[in-house]
């Protein structure tokens, strides 16, 4: 497979990275910074410069047309104010999307966060409130979309190593931590399985190997329309 990651320098992207080129696909990884390069390089992915708020279509779609996948995986990052979530997270992710369907490139995983599509919780600050808010509209978009998307809602990450063992099941689940390395293992596995097409999914550490875990959707999914 040949991926393109949007947010291409963050932690979970060159985790992920890594794992995708190990396995022999080819990864496209899109970033602001030149300087950030050599990282991406090191992970084993081709670094694309582009700023996904300003390029111009044409450019984006140079860089999506002909890939198998496309993940989001970007975020506006901690310090960073509601204007930058609203722009970042959520309209980063419809630019994707939307450069995506131009382009036929079907499959798309969209990292959000476990909390979108609630209310927040209560006392939960502004910016926060619209990070979460910023993601559900994301998230709102990319389902009406004609896509083969699956979206991926971890929990709190953790910058620990990866146990290779979750939780990953639909909504509700009860809210948790996650390496950020078991986030990209999870995503490099979802990425190829088609009957997770359509699934939002809640992530947290647990008990199921990742392996494991993914499949079970799979055999769920089937369970579901043989009842149907």
């Amino acid at each position: 497979m040949r991926t393109v990651i949007a947010g291409g320098h963050g932690k979970i992207a060159l985790l992920l990275a890594e794992l995708l080129t190990r396995r022999g696909d080819q990864v496209a990884a899109l970033i602001r910074n030149p300087d950030h390069a050599a990282d991406v390089t090191a992970a084993g992915a081709e670094p694309i410069v582009l700023d996904l708020e300003h390029a111009t279509d044409d450019a984006l779609l140079a860089v999506v047309k002909g890939a198998d996948a496309a993940v989001f995986a970007a975020g506006a990052g901690p310090g960073s104010g509601a204007a930058r979530k609203y722009a970042v997270d959520r309209d980063g992710s419809v630019r994707l999307a939307a450069t995506a369907e131009r382009a036929g490139v079907r499959r798309f995983v969209q990292i959000s966060s476990i909390g979108a599509g609630e209310p927040p919780a209560p006392g939960t600050d502004d910016v926060f409130a619209a990070y979460l808010d910023a993601k559900t509209q994301a998230e709102t978009d990319l389902r009406a979309r004609d896509l083969d998307w699956t979206i991926v809602r971890p929990g709190g990450l953790l910058d620990v190593a990866g146990t290779g063992r979750v939780t990953l099941a639909p909504p509700p689940v009860a809210r948790g931590d996650i390496p950020r390395a078991d986030v990209a293992a999870v995503v490099a596995e979802l990425l190829p399985a088609t009957p997770t097409v359509g699934a939002t999914l809640v992530l947290v550490s647990g008990d199921t190997p990742i392996e494991a875990a993914v499949a079970q959707l799979g055999v769920a999914k089937e369970r579901a329309v043989q009842t149907d």
